[in-house]
């Protein structure tokens, strides 16, 4: 079967969930950040396979672009070539001033960027190194809930030898912001064991309210980074900073652990794939089709040719290479292996 017709059955698929869950909530809006170098050409990706796999999707899509400033080393826009392309996609590029991160934390681009959403209109937001592999239209969210990506490892915090514990650490930024404990917990956990604690990955949330998620999400943040609770004295901030607060702005909000009507995102209907080779070596076969039959028309190719990693990854089939490396059914425990067992095949790229 070839990559068009590949992606063909994957969207008919799509479009037959999307039926029958009479979904008609395309109207959401969708933010991911543009930022010069492997960002943006994961924009493109990320924009060709919206508009490929998700055809039912009838919002606007934001691509919050930092600006050069002070907090910035160097410039952190996107190259004009690659911000046209990306609008002559549909998208809309919208620039903003870094008030508070920068080059010391550019994971703060997710929660500086929201400002530019339109305030009152429910949102998604994804990370750029996401491939959408199926009808986003067919899900149902519930906006006035919000909820965040539940594919995570328990990385955040870290057991050390004299840390007080998982209870002690989150239930001291509960009490930091006012917020109730108890009740953010997964009961069904045991006691100082991770996944008890509300804790997300970032690489996809919603909400209601742009403005508002935003502003709490940096207010948190900042407390969080120049004020810590004395729990937290061994424990990093950097690169967990948006983890670690994002629970606590989405209990903030009313919301918590995406229900089972979600289980697409990062599953059917998206991909968070992260790195090409790490998406080549454990993601399905239905999401290495798209990605490789959204990369392959000539407008796409000619800009993403330029970043050596999308070269060198699909379009001189070093992915397909460093798949066959691995079986999806009996992948290395740990994602160290991984890169490691790629690394010294001399594919790695990034």
């Amino acid at each position: 079967m070839n990559d068009n017709a590949s992606v063909r059955q994957i969207h008919e698929r799509g479009s037959r969930i999307m039926t029958q869950a009479q979904a008609g909530q395309g109207s959401f809006n969708i933010m991911i950040v543009g930022q010069g170098g492997r960002l943006q050409f994961e924009a493109m990706v990320f924009l060709a396979s919206l508009r490929e796999m998700s055809p039912g999707f009838a919002g606007r899509v934001f691509v919050a672009e930092p600006q050069m400033g002070p907090l910035w080393d160097n410039d952190p826009s996107m190259t004009p070539v690659i911000r046209e392309a990306l609008i002559d996609m549909g998208a809309e590029v919208v620039p903003f001033t870094s008030t508070t991160f920068g080059t010391k934390y550019p994971y703060g681009n997710k929660i500086e960027g929201l400002s530019v959403l339109p305030a009152g209109e429910p949102f998604i937001f994804f990370d750029t190194d996401t491939l959408i592999t199926g009808e986003i239209a067919a899900f149902t969210f519930d906006f006035d809930r919000p909820a965040a990506s539940m594919r995570r490892k328990g990385t955040w915090p870290q057991e050390e030898l004299y840390w007080p514990g998982y209870t002690a650490v989150w239930k001291s930024l509960y009490e930091k912001f006012g917020l109730d404990f108890d009740s953010s917990l997964d009961t069904t956990k045991p006691d100082d064991y991770w996944e008890r604690y509300l804790y997300f990955n970032a690489g996809w949330f919603f909400g209601a309210d742009p403005v508002a998620f935003h502003r709490r999400f940096l207010d948190y943040a900042v407390a969080v980074r120049d004020d810590a609770p004395p729990e937290l004295v061994i424990q990093p901030l950097d690169p967990w900073l948006d983890q670690v607060v994002l629970p606590l702005v989405i209990h903030s909000f009313g919301g918590g652990r995406p229900g089972p009507e979600l289980d697409g995102l990062d599953g059917d209907v998206t991909c968070h794939y992260r790195l090409l080779p790490l998406f080549y070596a454990r993601e399905s076969d239905a999401a290495v089709q798209v990605m490789e039959a959204v990369t392959a028309p000539n407008k796409i190719k000619k800009h993403l040719k330029g970043h050596d990693a999308f070269k060198r990854m699909i379009y001189q089939g070093r992915g397909q290479k460093v798949r066959a490396m691995f079986d999806r059914n009996d992948l290395p425990k740990r994602e160290s292996q991984i890169r490691n067992q790629i690394k010294s095949a001399g594919f790695w790229s990034r």
